[in-house]
């Protein structure tokens, strides 16, 4: 078993660095059978999710994580549950919005692809 750790660390860096500069770029990571919730939305398939990611109304965006989480899933398939929580920033707002995310992981080769993402804004 790989270093759940390390590797939702590594998604993580990735997955934020990426959508802050390039959501298209985030297609990669999903399969057809991949689904997004997404403020209760529900999408299915790379294509569906890369346009749902692509068609959210800013322009800057920045993730500020401020804690995440993992554990591993079934020990027969490798599959990494994780939980991100954070600030989100967009358009140079003063005032940023708390979010929570949960991905599941699919090992395939030696990367990830997720199968489950819920994105979830948190308002106070």
């Amino acid at each position: 078993m790989s270093d759940f750790n390390a590797v939702s660390a590594a998604f993580i860096q990735f997955y934020y660095q990426t959508f802050d500069s390039d959501r298209k770029a985030l297609a990669g990571l999903y399969r057809p059978q991949s689904m997004l919730t997404f403020e209760g939305q529900q999408f299915v398939g790379a294509e569906n999710i890369t346009e749902k990611l692509v068609s959210l109304p800013f322009q800057k965006v920045q993730h500020r994580i401020s804690t995440q989480d993992a554990q591993p899933g079934d020990p027969s398939n490798g599959m990494i549950l994780v939980s991100v929580t954070g600030a989100l920033v967009v358009d140079d707002e003063q005032n940023p919005t708390m979010f929570s995310q949960t991905f599941q992981l699919v090992p395939e080769g030696n990367s990830y692809w997720v199968y489950n993402d819920i994105f979830r804004l948190n308002y106070a």
